[in-house]
């Protein structure tokens, strides 16, 4: 199966350009939401490069993000960069749960590959399982309780995309898409 961002950014400005006036463009140096200004008349979800994995990972921050939040630069949140020690890791993964678990739930509905990003090779190490454990414990609760409406929005997009011989009844449970 072939993972191309190019199909990412088509499938999410046919889901979302609209009524939610934002775009998904690749090619950045680093990603960025900038909300629309007057410059640009849409709101754009900049993710790095080419990389099919930035794209779903920005778009999960979208999908997290709020009303008011989608009108901010980076929803006006929080970041420290790579070098972070103990604590400020510890707080990065508390606001990295829920969306690394709908990043998970994307990468599944597109058969691709996922692993936790602890996104801090240049700072103090610490043990990745409780993070780990976090994610997937959010993952079976937005399962369980339900999605919101764009994430479970884009992962029917995704999954009529790159499983189209599905039935609408699609299973998570095995840490890909399965036709049930």
């Amino acid at each position: 199966m072939t993972h191309d961002c190019q199909d990412l950014i088509r499938l999410f400005n046919a889901c979302f350009s609209g009524d939610y006036n934002t775009v998904l463009v690749g090619g950045s140096a680093e990603p960025e939401y900038l909300p629309a200004d007057e410059h640009h008349l849409q709101h754009r979800i900049l993710f790095t490069r080419d990389y099919f994995r930035s794209a779903l990972h920005e778009v999960a921050h979208w999908c997290v993000a709020g009303a008011q939040r989608r009108l901010l630069v980076d929803f006006g949140y929080w970041y420290a960069p790579d070098g972070r020690n103990a604590d400020q890791q510890k707080a990065f993964e508390q606001v990295e749960v829920k969306p690394q678990a709908l990043e998970l739930l994307f990468c599944e509905a597109a058969g691709h590959r996922f692993s936790v990003s602890m996104d801090n090779l240049g700072g103090e190490r610490t043990d990745p399982q409780p993070f780990i454990d976090a994610v997937q414990r959010q993952r079976t609760q937005y399962l369980v309780e339900g999605l919101p409406e764009r994430p479970a929005r884009f992962i029917a997009a995704l999954r009529d995309y790159y499983f189209p011989d599905c039935s609408s009844a699609v299973a998570f449970d095995t840490g890909y898409v399965s036709c049930a």
